[in-house]
């Protein structure tokens, strides 16, 4: 299936997760904040299967001061 991730295209397997693309990333589930086509998803949405042409956002959370 075909999706953009930030603002890449990208293929990925049907049925993949928002969970199990950001893990794909290295990234922590629970320590980034995620978009999918322009809405903000609760951390217990991210078992939510992506579906072909959707959009997904990640951003990670930097500290500094």
């Amino acid at each position: 299936m075909h999706i953009k991730v930030n603002g890449e295209d990208r293929d990925l397997p049907e049925g993949e997760t928002i969970r199990a693309l950001v893990m794909r990333y290295n990234l922590t589930p629970e320590k980034v904040a995620v978009e999918l086509n322009r809405r903000l998803l609760r951390t217990e949405k991210y078992d939510t299967a992506l579906k072909e042409g959707d959009e997904v956002e990640i951003v990670t959370f930097v500290g500094g001061g």
